[in-house]
């Protein structure tokens, strides 16, 4: 029997990262630069929460939406730190992971046809969404001279008045940008001015360096059009446990609820205690990790500088997105540089439009493996540029 897959299946391409893990796997001692996960464990305090929650037995299926008490917890927590209101009855969701989140608004929000908006390059999971739903992707790439912020030339130039929804990113994955809230005013007024609802996808809110994160959602006339996701994933190290949330108008809150009852029925109960913790008692924690991510941040800008590779100053998330010298591609440069040196990185093209002749290199791994992967690519620039 041949299986009849679905168009939308079948337009979408693998996963341009995938190629690289896989070749890392035929090679023995390869560091990995590729992977956007927290080389930390998840604060003890959260593990300790989950283990004692799997010992008292509460493994049961929680409210649809979340705990109640996790979502009050994520209510005062936004309101904290990115001064983020929201209710936590109608207003938020707790979802398997912050992915989980953005596919559920994808298919809330977008009919058949629609047109989607994406500020490129960005998380690769936004484009294959918009395709699941039904939608048309518009890329809006950003560019270097701009510090890859989205700025109103690019939305115009790419034709987003016209568009249905917009996409951000911001601190972003894989540049390492970030948006000021004089940056974000303009987009705003852009995105008032063509009717255009806003995801924000800000998993990276508390990995901004130099200054502190700020949410489009908090600019006038915003938090009515705009969906923001977060999660546990990247500030609280808790990748392995898929938890994260949205934020958003009751009605579209309530319509991702509706898809999430049908298909999760809740986020998983014992990751939903860990993060209660998380939010409780692990401030600390968070703080730390960030202050070691910022040094290894200086440090990776630093050894791309003296290597004489030009890179892109990061202020947030834990990337920064190096060019690859003058007659590479960067697919060409990352799978020479893994072959030979056995240090992987992703090709920035992977991530989008205005991704081509970078690299994304993620510094969620430790300082010595840093040393040695830099040291490593270092070589292999004096051997062949």
């Amino acid at each position: 029997m041949t299986f009849e897959l679905s168009d939308r299946v079948q337009a979408v391409p693998p996963s341009g990262i995938r190629r690289f893990f896989e070749i890392a796997e035929e090679r023995d001692e390869v560091i990995s630069l590729g992977v956007g996960e927290p080389d930390f464990s998840t604060p003890w305090a959260a593990r300790d929460a989950a283990i004692t929650s799997l010992e008292q037995g509460k493994t049961s299926y929680t409210a649809n939406r979340g705990k109640r008490e996790l979502r009050e917890a994520i209510s005062d927590y936004v309101a904290d730190r990115f001064d983020l209101g929201y209710g936590a009855d109608e207003e938020i969701i707790v979802t398997a992971g912050a992915s989980e989140a953005v596919d559920l608004a994808f298919r809330a929000l977008v009919d058949p046809g629609d047109t989607v908006a994406i500020a490129q390059p960005s998380y690769i999971s936004y484009e294959p969404g918009v395709i699941f739903a039904g939608g048309e992707v518009l890329s809006v790439p950003t560019k270097k001279e701009d510090d890859f912020r989205l700025t109103v030339d690019a939305l115009e130039a790419a034709g987003a008045s016209e568009a249905d929804l917009l996409v951000l990113c911001y601190p972003n994955n894989p540049t390492g940008a970030i948006m000021r809230e004089s940056d974000l005013e303009p987009v705003a007024e852009f995105a008032r001015e063509h009717d255009l609802t806003v995801l924000a996808d800000e998993i990276y809110a508390e990995l901004t360096y130099e200054g502190d994160h700020t949410s489009i959602a908090t600019l006038p006339g915003m938090r009515e059009r705009t969906v923001v996701f977060n999660g546990f994933s990247k500030a609280h190290a808790m990748t392995g446990l898929r938890l994260g949330y949205a934020l958003g108008p009751a009605d579209v809150i309530g319509a991702m609820n509706k898809i999430h009852q049908y298909t999760m029925l809740s986020a998983p109960t014992t990751a939903q205690h860990a993060a209660l913790e998380a939010l409780d008692s692990c401030d600390g924690d968070v703080r730390e990790m960030v202050e070691q991510y910022d040094r290894r941040r200086q440090f990776v800008l630093s050894r791309f500088r003296e290597i004489g590779m030009d890179v892109f100053e990061a202020k947030g998330a834990f990337y920064c997105f190096p060019e690859v010298p003058e007659g590479w591609t960067a697919e060409e440069f990352a799978e020479a540089v893994l072959r030979e040196q056995g240090v992987a990185v992703v090709p920035g093209d992977v991530f989008g439009a205005g991704g081509e002749g970078h690299l994304r290199v993620s510094y969620a791994t430790g300082l010595d493996d840093l040393r040695k992967a830099l040291n490593r690519l270092e070589a292999f620039v004096e051997d062949h540029v």
